[in-house]
């Protein structure tokens, strides 16, 4: 076939026909399995490690709170950035997907018109890992491993060349990191403020947690205020 003819020295090719190639060894079942992880799972499973390292944080509270939370609004954002950078990237290369330039691939989704570089699953679950490694490193950590899943995926189910998922990686991490110092500026004073907010401070710590030194200053100036008017009234 063409596409394997070209594949022997285009590493691109040659990788992707390398790891597709596990698609048509592997059980049918596996496969589904594959399809439904790469196409919705991982998106679902980064959606809630963000939502489960935001618990933790509301949870323990403490001075690091605000920018905490702050970061972990900033990963879904940068992934929705990310994704909007790429469009305008997409048309300009236009590269088309894989399986309408190479045969015998196993193709395990289909409907992907679209063109392929880059690819939008890998900017999304590497932008919301990298925003949530700043939130978190260890979280930070297990969504990075999702995202490289995620990658893994794409080009297993045949719809991504690896060229198109590591052009993914670079432009979400770069979306992440590079606006994180603005964002954070922006978003730590707002998640601040919600955070003083008696109806929904809660969003930001927990009841019961440990007070910020805010509210630490708060606590003092009025013990403070309460043994002045003490020692007024003994006088």
């Amino acid at each position: 076939m063409a596409g394997l003819a070209e594949s022997g020295s285009n590493p691109d090719v040659s990788l992707l026909y390398d790891i597709n190639g596990l698609a048509k060894d592997a059980p049918h079942w596996f496969d589904r399995g594959m399809e439904f992880v790469g196409e919705y799972g991982l998106l679902l499973a980064m959606v809630l490690l963000v939502l489960w390292c935001w618990r933790g944080v509301r949870r323990d509270g403490g001075r690091n709170a605000a920018p905490s939370v702050a970061a972990l609004v900033w990963a879904p954002l940068a992934a929705g950035l990310a994704v909007l950078v790429n469009v305008p990237i997409r048309g300009f290369v236009e590269r088309p997907r894989p399986f309408k330039d190479h045969d015998g691939l196993e193709v395990l989704i289909t409907g992907k018109n679209d063109f392929s570089f880059v690819s939008d699953h890998a900017t999304l679950t590497m932008a919301m890992a990298v925003g949530l490694f700043v939130a978190n490193r260890k979280f930070g950590l297990v969504g990075i491993g999702l995202a490289l899943l995620e990658g893994f995926c794409r080009v297993y189910m045949g719809v991504h060349y690896p060229t198109d998922v590591v052009g993914g990686f670079a432009l979400g991490t770069a979306v992440a990191l590079l606006l994180s110092p603005v964002a954070m500026a922006l978003l730590t004073p707002l998640v601040r403020a919600i955070e003083r907010s008696p109806r929904v401070g809660w969003l930001v710590r927990a009841r019961g947690a440990e007070p910020t030194a805010e509210q630490d200053r708060m606590i003092a100036g009025s013990a403070t205020a309460e043994r002045r008017d003490d020692r007024d009234l003994a006088a």
